[in-house]
């Protein structure tokens, strides 16, 4: 029987943003704001942070289990307080640094995370998961990555990650921020399992009586619940091939002209979805993103977060566009999802432009993100396929 720990993090209206709960060996960590779908508060950010230093420093530690309660896992970072704290671009600044930080700290973990995604999982929500060793998926998971709809970026390390997906499967998640399934999740690596939900609590009282580190005994555990799901006739990763001549490109304007050609010759709404996907979305997102997603390629997890921080700090400044602020205001706030692009289309943006995003921030009191020393190189990072 489980005894909760703790439950403590900074109340939101009363409510225990993160619930702890120990058994043996194991700590479970509860993302535990089901109505705003888990999104990550800086309180839950701090909160985590506190529970994995202290996790990874108890002995008698030897996992980590975290979910969500409610229909999500975390449906991604709490963009009202960077929509509300526009005046002042550091507050948000610092509300990502501590995210990213968050992010490493997982990714360079010493001790096996097991992620339970069953549900809604996007932006922020991937950056808590992602990283950490496993990962299982369900009928009801849902991942994207949303953000050039809203003016951002594939962010918390999305262009480590993403990058180390098959073939260019990666850039058509991130820049398209197309919902994949469980199955989808598994078939492309993002999941390292899948497990029928109805399934999920006997396989988390099988997790908690473990006593061990040994990632090869808990996949054992995992893989007892387990089992392959049949990847829908339509899933976008039946379409690999059309996917890596189009997405490879150098480009996003020869991507979009590439998948127009395709689309004279396939039948299927699929193409032309995807086309729309990218026209509606923010140019100078689409630009930055590619480049930060074919830049993470050729970086570890740590200097994706760094040249990522740097980017999100330009976005906040809106010093070269203000499209983060129109994307929150039309697609979270106002909801007339029409948001007013600027600049409002590709062909003005110039390299150079895009080059800015990746530039230090020319102001005497901000720094480089700083990340702590870590003795544990990432292990779990997703493997090229």
């Amino acid at each position: 029987m489980r005894t909760p720990m703790a439950q403590t993090s900074s109340n939101n209206g009363g409510i225990n943003q993160v619930l702890v709960e120990g058994t043996g060996n194991v700590r479970t960590f509860i993302l535990n704001r089901s109505k705003q779908l888990n999104a990550l508060s800086f309180q839950m950010i701090s909160r985590l942070m506190e529970l994995f230093y202290a996790s990874e420093e108890d002995s008698n530690v030897k996992m980590i289990i975290l979910k969500g309660r409610g229909r999500a896992f975390c449906a991604g970072g709490d963009l009202s307080l960077v929509f509300s704290h526009q005046s002042n671009w550091k507050i948000g600044a610092n509300y990502f640094q501590k995210q990213y930080t968050l992010n490493y700290v997982m990714a360079t973990y010493s001790k096996p995370q097991v992620s339970i995604l069953n549900g809604i999982v996007m932006g922020g929500g991937a950056g808590v998961s992602i990283h950490g060793r496993f990962r299982v998926a369900t009928e009801k998971s849902v991942f994207a990555m949303p953000e050039t709809a809203l003016g951002l970026f594939p962010d918390v390390g999305a262009s480590n990650y993403l990058s180390r997906l098959p073939g260019f499967f990666g850039e058509y998640a991130g820049l398209t921020g197309s919902r994949l399934d469980g199955a989808e999740m598994l078939a492309c690596g993002l999941a390292t399992h899948f497990v029928s939900s109805d399934k999920l609590p006997p396989l988390e009282q099988a997790l908690v009586k473990v006593n061990t580190s040994d990632p090869d005994a808990i996949s054992a555990i995992i893989s007892r619940f387990s089992l392959i799901p049949k990847l829908k006739d339509e899933s976008p990763y039946h379409k690999m091939k059309i996917i890596n001549r189009c997405f490879s490109r150098r480009t996003i304007e020869e991507i979009i002209s590439t998948l127009e050609s395709e689309a004279l010759d396939t039948k299927g709404d699929w193409i032309s979805s995807t086309i729309q996907s990218l026209k509606k979305s923010s140019p100078i997102s689409l630009k930055i993103s590619l480049r930060s997603i074919r830049e993470g390629r050729l970086q570890d997890v740590g200097n994706c977060l760094v040249h990522e921080y740097r980017m999100v700090c330009h976005v906040l400044r809106a010093e070269f566009s203000k499209d983060l602020f129109e994307g929150c205001r039309a697609i979270l706030v106002d909801k007339d999802k029409n948001p007013k692009w600027e600049p409002s289309r590709l062909e003005l943006i110039s390299d150079d432009y895009v080059d800015r995003y990746f530039s230090k921030i020319d102001d005497e009191n901000w720094e480089d993100l700083k990340l702590p020393p870590r003795s544990n190189l990432p292990p779990y990072a997703i493997a090229k396929l």
